[in-house]
């Protein structure tokens, strides 16, 4: 059996309609949208509503700026536009229709943190499955997913935006979701478990959020396999938890090669 993962498409359709060729099955896990491109300052839903300049400015406030003056900035960006939220739906939609549309059959996807689950099925075909929090069986093996990411400590719910909203969850949402699956061979995620070295992101350079409640699923159940991506550019891609290979699967929009699945 051959399956091919990819994570952190990011707007790759092109790449992505050419991910599944030579695989039986093809896993996405997640943030599907370009919403800011941090490469290419005029690409991404940001770039298409404010320009590569304005795009500009909030990557160097994200980078150097305070959370104040990084929320006050797209504050100021969003009251420039007449519907914002209209304007972020029709673009959501846009690059929904086009990246669903590249996916091979059969496809298997949990979304990422920042991607729109609830669109996710007007635009799925027939021959993908969304799973989150949810198993499902490919090749003989327990597939297990869980999509979305973790809110920043200290908060325990996501900020109501009349614009977007990221798909992030609380600690004991995510571990409710992470408790569904059980008896798993193959662990699938957006987010990696909460060890140092596969969060850490040497370009950031700080720590992501991993979750402890995955981490503790592989102590528990030791799966074959946990793969994830959300870490761009991590301090390691890969680590062994006893008996499980963790694997980050890849920055695909930058890469555009899946990470291959062989048993």
């Amino acid at each position: 059996m051959r399956v091919h993962v990819v994570s952190d498409v990011h707007g790759n359709a092109e790449a992505l309609a050419r991910a599944g060729e030579g695989a039986d099955a093809l896993i996405v896990l997640g943030d599907l949208l370009d919403f800011v491109d941090y490469a290419e300052h005029g690409n991404g839903i940001l770039g298409a509503l404010f320009g590569a300049e304005a795009v500009g400015e909030f990557a160097r406030l994200r980078r150097e700026g305070t959370r104040d003056e990084t929320v006050a900035y797209s504050r100021s960006l969003w009251a420039s536009l007449a519907d914002p939220a209209a304007a972020v739906d029709e673009a959501i939609r846009e690059q929904y229709a086009t990246l669903f549309a590249a996916m091979t059959a059969p496809t298997y996807a949990t979304p990422g943190n920042v991607d729109t689950p609830d669109l996710w099925p007007e635009y799925a075909g027939a021959g993908v499955q969304i799973l989150d929090g949810e198993a499902t069986e490919i090749g003989g093996l327990r597939f297990g997913f869980v999509g979305g990411a973790l809110l920043p400590p200290g908060v325990t719910a996501p900020r109501r935006s009349p614009v977007w909203r990221p798909y992030l969850r609380s600690r004991d949402d995510f571990a409710a979701a992470v408790a569904k699956l059980t008896d798993i061979d193959v662990l699938c995620s957006h987010i990696p478990p909460a060890v140092p070295e596969l969060t850490y992101d040497v370009v950031a350079r700080r720590a992501e959020l991993g979750s402890v409640s995955l981490r503790e699923l592989i102590a528990e159940e030791q799966p074959r396999w946990s793969l994830f991506g959300h870490v761009h550019q991590p301090l390691a891609p890969r680590t062994r938890l006893g008996r499980t290979e963790c694997r980050n699967v890849g920055h695909f929009k930058q890469t555009t090669r899946p990470y291959v699945l062989r048993w």
